[in-house]
Protein backbone atom coordinates (compact mmCIF):
# COMPACT_ATOMS: atom_id res chain seq x y z
CA UNK A 1 0.00 0.00 0.00
CA UNK A 2 1.12 3.65 -1.03
CA UNK A 3 1.28 6.53 1.34
CA UNK A 4 1.74 9.54 -0.91
CA UNK A 5 4.02 10.68 -2.86
CA UNK A 6 6.25 11.77 -0.41
CA UNK A 7 8.18 9.62 2.18
CA UNK A 8 7.99 10.53 6.17
CA UNK A 9 11.08 11.57 5.99
CA UNK A 10 10.32 13.99 3.82
CA UNK A 11 7.20 15.14 5.09
CA UNK A 12 9.02 15.36 8.55
CA UNK A 13 11.99 18.05 6.88
CA UNK A 14 9.29 20.03 5.05
CA UNK A 15 7.53 21.19 8.45
CA UNK A 16 11.00 22.00 10.11
CA UNK A 17 12.15 24.12 6.92
CA UNK A 18 10.40 26.79 7.83
CA UNK A 19 11.73 26.18 11.91
CA UNK A 20 15.51 26.06 10.48
CA UNK A 21 15.40 28.76 8.19
CA UNK A 22 14.15 31.42 11.11
CA UNK A 23 16.58 29.98 13.51
CA UNK A 24 19.47 30.46 10.89
CA UNK A 25 18.39 34.01 9.46
CA UNK A 26 18.30 34.66 12.90
CA UNK A 27 21.98 33.75 13.54
CA UNK A 28 23.24 35.29 10.76
CA UNK A 29 21.10 38.60 11.47
CA UNK A 30 22.71 38.74 14.97
CA UNK A 31 26.29 38.05 13.32
CA UNK A 32 25.76 40.69 10.74
CA UNK A 33 24.31 43.39 13.09
CA UNK A 34 26.72 42.60 15.88
CA UNK A 35 30.46 42.94 13.47
CA UNK A 36 32.02 46.01 12.57
CA UNK A 37 32.93 45.77 9.38
CA UNK A 38 29.58 43.83 8.09
CA UNK A 39 27.24 46.41 9.46
CA UNK A 40 29.13 48.61 7.36
CA UNK A 41 27.94 46.58 4.14
CA UNK A 42 24.34 46.20 5.22
CA UNK A 43 22.67 46.24 1.83
CA UNK A 44 24.83 43.26 0.87
CA UNK A 45 25.33 41.31 4.36
CA UNK A 46 21.29 41.20 4.78
CA UNK A 47 20.49 39.63 1.46
CA UNK A 48 23.43 37.11 1.64
CA UNK A 49 22.06 36.18 4.69
CA UNK A 50 18.74 35.66 3.70
CA UNK A 51 19.90 33.40 0.68
CA UNK A 52 22.46 31.50 2.49
CA UNK A 53 19.40 31.09 5.16
CA UNK A 54 17.25 29.59 3.07
CA UNK A 55 19.70 27.53 1.08
CA UNK A 56 21.09 25.82 3.82
CA UNK A 57 17.53 25.09 5.67
CA UNK A 58 16.93 22.33 3.45
CA UNK A 59 19.83 20.05 4.12
CA UNK A 60 20.03 20.88 7.73
CA UNK A 61 16.35 19.97 8.18
CA UNK A 62 16.45 16.78 5.93
CA UNK A 63 19.36 15.51 8.17
CA UNK A 64 17.09 16.30 11.39
CA UNK A 65 14.21 14.73 10.15
CA UNK A 66 14.71 11.01 11.20
CA UNK A 67 16.30 11.95 14.75
CA UNK A 68 13.07 13.63 15.06
CA UNK A 69 10.98 10.19 13.56
CA UNK A 70 13.43 8.15 15.53
CA UNK A 71 12.28 9.42 19.18
CA UNK A 72 8.85 8.52 17.76
CA UNK A 73 8.95 5.01 17.24
CA UNK A 74 11.01 4.36 19.92
CA UNK A 75 8.27 5.21 22.48
CA UNK A 76 5.84 3.56 19.98
CA UNK A 77 7.77 0.50 20.04
CA UNK A 78 7.94 0.68 23.63
CA UNK A 79 4.26 1.00 23.93
CA UNK A 80 3.61 -1.37 21.27
CA UNK A 81 5.69 -4.10 23.63
CA UNK A 82 4.40 -3.10 26.92
CA UNK A 83 0.07 -2.88 25.73
CA UNK A 84 -0.12 0.70 26.77
CA UNK A 85 -2.08 3.38 24.70
CA UNK A 86 -4.37 1.22 22.87
CA UNK A 87 -1.48 -0.62 21.74
CA UNK A 88 -1.91 -4.30 21.94
CA UNK A 89 1.34 -6.22 23.50
CA UNK A 90 3.41 -8.14 21.30
CA UNK A 91 2.13 -11.53 20.48
CA UNK A 92 -1.94 -10.65 21.23
CA UNK A 93 -4.33 -10.07 19.60
CA UNK A 94 -7.45 -7.54 20.18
Amino acid sequence: MQEGLLSTRARIAILIYSMTNAVLFGIGIITVLNVPSLTAHLWIAIPVVVVLSFLLAAPIAWIIAPRLRARYWRRREEAEASGVAGYPARGRSV
